[in-house]
């Protein structure tokens, strides 16, 4: 189909690792599907009260990305199809947000993007580095952290915004 990339070889659709590293298909659009899962974790932070309860999402976000990703990584590292680490970045990201306000899911998530496609150290050494499912996983997860740090500085720093 026209919006959605075949899968690699040896992969199934239907497959709950499948399922589960690319968040029901969302890693399977064929463009730009890091974004879409970032956005598909929006919903998610939306009833998810609080920080300490989005951070436990984003523990089960992990937890579910290492028990799936080693199936797709047998068949191809780093497939574009997994977006489950995005959505564990995107919900550390939105832990920094305050619940309701707009302006800060928007920046969340514009900041969670800006670092998860830029890599600043140690993203980028988890990415270049660390082999299989971890690396994969820590990647995002640095960048939800330096995400969160920005949003939170900016709040301190412009109280009212």
């Amino acid at each position: 189909m026209f919006l959605f990339r075949p899968l690699p070889d040896g992969l199934k659709r239907c497959d709950a690792s499948v399922m589960a590293a690319s968040v029901f298909g969302v890693g399977s659009f064929r463009w730009a599907s890091g974004t879409a899962g970032s956005l598909a974790a929006l919903p998610l932070a939306l009833v998810l009260p609080g920080p300490w309860i989005k951070l436990a999402g984003a523990a089960l976000a992990f937890a579910l990305g290492m028990a799936s990703i080693p199936k797709i990584e047998k068949v191809e590292h780093d497939s574009r199809i997994v977006v489950i680490d995005e959505v564990c970045g995107q919900l550390i990201a939105l832990m920094a947000a305050r619940n309701g306000n707009l302006p800060d899911f928007l920046a969340a998530f514009l900041l969670f993007r800006l670092f998860d496609i830029w890599k600043p150290w140690p993203a980028r050494h988890f990415d270049r580095n660390v082999p299989g499912a971890f690396g994969v996983m820590m990647d995002d997860v640095v960048a939800g952290i330096f995400a969160a740090l920005v949003l939170l500085g900016i709040h301190i720093v412009v109280p009212s915004w």
